[in-house]
C-alpha cells in the first residue's frame, strides 16, 4: 500500500550498496565516540575536513541537502511552552468553527460567493501560535516603541483571521454575516469582508495583499531587505522587527515565490521567517503526489542558503520514535510519497493501523496498545501547538540567515469525511448536518446540536478565561493584528523652479525627457528634507538611462559596503556601493525591482515613514512583465513613481519586437489609482513630477504615477504660460498654425481647418504635420495630450455626474469634459496620433464634440527593428501619415 520513492528522486549515495558492513560499523562507532568525547563542534570540524579531502581527491561526493524526515527541533531541545495549552487549543477550535460557519453560511445564502474552509483548517494552529506568542503589532511611532512585525497571511486562510478579529472585538457578528458581500454590507450596517487580504477594500485592516499566488512571498523578502535599507541609511531603526510569511506549499510552484530566495540568503535577512503550510495538496490534488514536497523544499531552501526548520510530527509521535529502536518508522516515513500520505490523512484509524503500521512487524509492534482513535488523532507537526512554538522560537532566535519552517499539516484538518485530505477539499464550501455535528464533536465545541446545524457563531463571555487570555497575549505583543495604519510625517516638496527651471524654460535646447528627468532627480536628491527620502530604483539599466552620475552622488545600497576596488575606480562615474547607498540596483529582475518599489511606496503605512520611490525601467518590462505585482501594489495603496523609459513602439529603434512598448498606457488606464502620463516635453514632465510629489507625500493621497520617458533627443520648447493645469488634466492647446497666404495651386480649400492631437514622442511628428498642412493652406490647431487616461476618466466622471443629476432632478449643469472644452475653441476633423496602439487614443472618442470626425493613428501589431523614421513610416504615425490622415478627413467632410 505504501508507495516508495522512485529511484530518480533518490540521491546517488542512497543507491550505493554497503560492501563491507563491518568497516562501516567501525567508522560509525568512531564518529559516535568523537561526538561523545569531543562534542558536536569538533565533530562538525572533522566532517568538514573529510568533505574537503573528498573534493580534493575528486571522489565525486557531496553532503545531502535532505535531513531525516523528522522534526529539526528534537523533543529534548524544545523550550518550555510558555502558555496555557488547554486554553490555546480551545481558542484555536473556536477560530476554526467561526471561520467555517462564516463561509458555509454565506454559501447557503448565496451559492455563488465561494470561499475556503480547508486551507485555514490546516493552518489554524500555525496562525494561532504566531498570534499568541510571536506576531508583534506596532506600539506607536515614538522613540523606543516597537514598530511592529510584518505578517503576510496565506490568502485562502483569510476567514480564520476574520474569526480571530471577531473574538477580539474588531469585527462584529453582523460583519461575519456579510463575508464576501462588500457592496450590500453597508446597507445592513456591516462591514463587508473581502475574499482575501485586500488593503484597498479594508484599509484599516489588511496590510499586505497576498491573494495572487507568489506575490506575497517575493514581496515579503523585499520588505525585509527594505527594513535593512532603512536601518543602514539611519532613517529608521528596524532592528528587533520580523517579517513573517505564512504561505502554501502549492504556492511554491509560482516562479515569484522562488525567484528571490538567494537574495534573502545573500543579504543575511535573519529578520525574515517563512512558514510554508505543507498540507500536501493544492487545488486539484497532491502538490507532489509521487514525491515529497517537504524534502523538495528543504533541498531548495538549504541550497539557496536558508536555515530550514522541519516541523513534521506532533508530540504524540515522540513516544513512537523513542521506541523505534530499529529505525523502521523513520525509514517507512522517508519512503512514503505524499500522494499516499494524503490517503492516510483522509482515512480513519483502522485504515492507518492496517495499511501504515501493518507494513512490517516492527511498525505493528509500535502501534500495539494504541486504539484506532489514538492512531486517528496522531497529529502532524503543524497541528501541535507545542511543536509549533518550538519551531517558531528556533526561527526567531536564528541569526545570519532567513529561516523557513516547513510545517506538515492536513488540508481540511478536522473536517472528517466531509473534507480532510480529500482531492476536492479545496473547493469545499458546504457541509451537511452530520458533518457539522462531527466537526463540533471533533473539537469539543460548546455548541448544542441546534447551534451547530444552524451554524451559530460562538463568542465566549467577555470575562471568560479564554477571552482574558486572548486579550492579554495580544496586549503583551502590542495590540491586535492585522492592522493597517497610515499616520506619517508630511514631506515638503521644494519649489518647482528650484530643480526644473531648465525644463520649464528649455529655450529649444535638444535633450531627451529621460535626460531631463535624471537631471531633476539629481537636484531633488540634494534637497535636505526630501532628498534622503527618495529611493531611486533600477533593474540593472542605470547607465542606459544616464544615471551613472548618481553612483558617486548617492551610491548604490549594499548591506556589506564595497569590498573591492571597481575596475573603473578612476572614472568620474565609477561604480560605488555603500552601506548607506541610496540607489537600489536590483540586477536583471523586474519582479525584484517592483517588489522593492512596493516596499518603499508603502513605507508610509508599513513603517510610519514616508518614502518616495522612483523606479525607472524599459517601459515594455513594466505592466506587461510584472503587471500583477503592480496591481498588488495598487491594492496596497502604494505612493511613488513608475517611470517607463525608452517608451513607445518607435523610439527604441533597433531593439525590436520584445522591447518596444505600445500597450503600457492601455494597461495603466485600467488601474484606478494609477495616474498615467505620456509627456512629450521636459517642461510637461516637470509639472507632472512636481504635482505627483505634492499629491503623494504632502497631501498624502493614495495614488501612484506612471510617467513615460523617451530616449530621443529633440528641441525642447518652453512650457507655455498657463499650460500647467492642462498638463495635469490631460491636454492643452500647444500651438495654432495659420494657413499661409500664398496658397499653392492644387491645395485643399483655404477655408479648411483641422485639429491634431499627439502625445509623447509622436507629438514632434504631429507638429511637423501641422507645419506641412499650414503650408498647404489649412488652419491647424495642435493639442499636446499628456494623459489619455486622465482625459477619459474626466469625461466619464462628467457623464456620471450628468446621469446623477438627471436621476435626482437637479438642474445644476455638471459642465463639459476637459477635452471637449479644449476642442470647443477649435474646428474641423480631429486626428490623434500616439506611439501606442490605437486603443489608447480611442478611449476619448466619446468626448469629441458631436459632429466632428475623429481619426486615430497608432502602432498596432508587433514591433520591428529599424530606424525611428522607418518605424514611424511603417506604423503610419510619422508626419506624412498624420498629414495624409488630416487631408483625407477634410476631404470626407
Amino acid at each position: 500500500m505504501n508507495a516508495p520513492l522512485p529511484p530518480h528522486l533518490l540521491s546517488p549515495q542512497d543507491t550505493l550498496a554497503d560492501i563491507d558492513p563491518q568497516e562501516t560499523a567501525e567508522w560509525r562507532d568512531a564518529f559516535l565516540a568523537l561526538v561523545a568525547t569531543e562534542g558536536p563542534e569538533r565533530a562538525r570540524f572533522v566532517l568538514q575536513e573529510l568533505v574537503r579531502l573528498a573534493r580534493t581527491q575528486r571522489v565525486g561526493w557531496q553532503p545531502q541537502l535532505n535531513t531525516p524526515y523528522v522534526n529539526t527541533v528534537a523533543a529534548q531541545a524544545q523550550p518550555t511552552f510558555p502558555g496555557d495549552l488547554a486554553i490555546e487549543e480551545r481558542l484555536a477550535s473556536l477560530m476554526r468553527w467561526n471561520a467555517l460557519a462564516m463561509v458555509v453560511r454565506a454559501n447557503q445564502a448565496y451559492g455563488e460567493l465561494g470561499g475556503h474552509i480547508a486551507s485555514y483548517a490546516s493552518a489554524a494552529d500555525l496562525f494561532e501560535s504566531g498570534f499568541n506568542h510571536f506576531f508583534r503589532a506596532r506600539e506607536g511611532v515614538g522613540e523606543g516603541q516597537h514598530r511592529g512585525d510584518l505578517v503576510f497571511f496565506q490568502p485562502h486562510s483569510a476567514p480564520g483571521v476574520y474569526a480571530r478579529a471577531f473574538l477580539e472585538g474588531h469585527l462584529t457578528e453582523n460583519d461575519l454575516q456579510h463575508y464576501r458581500q462588500e457592496i450590500t454590507a453597508p446597507s445592513a450596517g456591516a462591514q463587508g469582508l473581502s475574499s482575501y487580504p485586500h488593503p484597498w477594500l479594508m484599509p484599516d485592516f489588511w496590510q499586505f495583499p497576498t491573494g495572487s499566488m507568489g506575490i506575497g512571498p517575493i514581496s515579503s523578502i523585499y520588505h525585509a531587505r527594505f527594513m535593512r535599507y532603512l536601518t543602514h541609511r539611519n532613517l529608521l531603526d528596524c532592528t528587533g522587527r520580523k517579517v513573517w510569511g505564512v504561505f502554501g506549499d502549492g504556492e511554491m510552484d509560482e516562479p515569484e515565490s522562488m525567484s528571490a530566495l538567494t537574495l534573502a540568503a545573500r543579504e543575511g535577512l535573519d529578520n525574515l521567517v517563512w512558514v510554508v503550510n505543507c498540507n500536501l495538496q493544492r487545488l486539484d490534488g497532491p502538490v507532489r503526489g509521487n514525491g515529497r514536497i517537504i524534502d523538495e523544499l528543504e533541498r531548495l531552501f538549504a541550497g539557496a542558503g536558508w536555515n530550514v526548520v522541519k516541523l513534521v510530527w506532533g508530540s504524540d509521535w515522540d513516544g513512537l520514535f523513542a521506541r523505534d529502536l530499529t529505525g523502521a518508522l523513520v525509514r517507512t516515513l522517508e519512503g512514503t510519497v505524499d500522494g499516499q500520505m494524503q490517503t492516510f490523512a483522509a482515512k480513519d484509524g483502522r485504515f492507518n493501523r492496517d495499511n501504515f503500521f501493518g507494513q512490517s512487524p516492527e511498525l505493528a509492534a509500535l502501534a500495539q496498545g494504541m486504539t484506532d482513535e489514538q492512531i486517528d488523532r496522531l497529529k502532524r507537526g503543524g497541528h501541535d501547538l507545542v511543536k509549533i512554538h518550538a519551531a517558531y522560537a528556533a526561527a526567531a532566535a536564528h541569526r545570519g540567515q532567513p529561516t523557513v519552517i516547513l510545517a506538515h499539516t492536513k488540508k481540511g484538518y478536522g473536517m472528517g469525511t466531509a473534507g480532510q485530505g480529500k482531492m476536492t477539499t479545496h473547493s469545499q464550501k458546504k457541509l451537511d448536518d452530520t458533518d457539522l455535528i462531527e466537526f463540533r464533536n471533533r473539537f469539543n465545541l460548546p455548541l448544542t446540536d441546534a447551534q451547530a446545524t444552524s451554524l451559530a457563531f460562538y463568542k465566549p463571555a467577555e470575562d471568560s478565561p479564554e477571552m482574558q487570555y486572548l486579550r492579554r497575549h495580544r496586549q503583551q505583543l502590542g495590540g491586535y493584528l492585522p492592522r493597517r495604519q497610515t499616520a506619517c510625517d508630511v514631506l515638503p516638496v521644494p519649489p518647482l523652479a528650484s530643480y526644473a527651471q531648465f525644463a520649464l524654460q528649455a529655450d529649444g535646447k535638444e535633450m531627451s525627457t529621460t535626460m531631463a528627468f535624471v537631471r531633476m532627480l539629481g537636484t531633488l536628491l540634494k534637497d535636505a528634507t526630501l532628498g534622503p527620502r527618495i529611493v531611486p530604483i533600477v533593474a540593472d539599466e542605470a547607465r542606459t538611462f544616464g544615471m551613472a552620475n548618481l553612483f558617486k552622488q548617492v551610491g548604490i545600497y549594499s548591506s556589506v559596503g564595497q569590498r573591492y576596488a571597481p575596475e573603473d575606480i578612476g572614472s568620474v562615474l565609477s561604480y560605488r556601493e555603500a552601506l548607506d547607498g541610496q540607489i537600489l540596483e536590483e540586477g536583471i529582475s523586474e519582479a525584484g525591482a517592483i517588489a522593492s518599489w512596493t516596499a518603499a511606496a508603502t513605507s508610509y503605512s508599513v513603517h510610519g515613514l514616508a518614502m518616495l520611490p522612483f523606479y525607472i525601467y524599459y517601459s515594455m518590462f513594466g505592466f506587461q512583465r510584472v503587471g500583477d505585482a503592480i496591481w498588488a501594489a495598487a491594492d496596497q495603496r502604494a505612493r511613488g513613481f513608475l517611470l517607463g523609459a525608452t517608451s513607445g513602439r518607435t523610439t527604441l529603434g533597433g531593439e525590436g519586437l520584445q522591447h518596444q512598448d505600445g500597450t503600457s498606457h492601455l494597461v495603466a488606464a485600467t488601474i484606478p489609482n494609477c495616474k498615467a502620463y505620456d509627456p512629450a516635453y521636459a517642461g510637461e514632465m516637470a509639472v507632472i513630477i512636481d504635482a505627483g510629489m505634492r499629491e503623494m507625500v504632502t497631501e498624502q493621497r493614495d495614488v501612484f504615477y506612471y510617467v513615460t520617458l523617451m530616449n530621443e533627443n529633440y528641441a525642447q520648447p518652453d512650457l507655455p504660460a498657463g499650460a500647467a493645469d492642462g498638463v495635469l488634466r490631460g491636454c492643452y492647446v500647444f500651438r495654432s498654425y495659420q494657413r499661409l497666404s500664398d496658397k499653392r495651386e492644387g491645395t485643399i480649400s483655404s477655408e479648411k481647418s483641422v485639429t491634431l492631437m499627439g502625445s509623447g514622442a509622436i507629438l514632434s511628428e504631429v507638429v511637423k504635420a501641422a507645419e506641412q498642412l499650414a503650408s498647404e493652406g489649412i488652419d491647424v490647431t495642435v493639442l499636446s495630450v499628456t494623459s489619455w487616461s486622465e482625459l477619459a476618466r474626466d469625461g466619464l466622471a462628467c457623464e456620471q455626474r450628468a446621469l446623477a443629476s438627471s436621476e435626482t432632478e437637479q438642474v445644476l449643469e455638471p459642465g463639459p469634459p476637459w477635452l471637449a472644452a479644449q476642442l470647443a475653441a477649435t474646428s474641423g476633423p480631429v486626428v490623434a496620433a500616439t506611439d501606442y496602439v490605437r486603443a489608447v487614443p480611442e478611449t476619448v472618442r466619446a468626448f469629441i464634440p458631436e459632429g466632428r470626425r475623429y481619426v486615430t493613428l497608432g502602432t498596432d501589431g508587433f514591433g520591428r527593428s529599424d530606424t525611428r523614421a522607418a518605424l514611424r513610416q511603417f506604423f503610419g504615425v510619422d508626419a506624412a501619415s498624420v498629414a495624409h490622415a488630416a487631408r483625407r478627413a477634410l476631404s470626407r467632410d
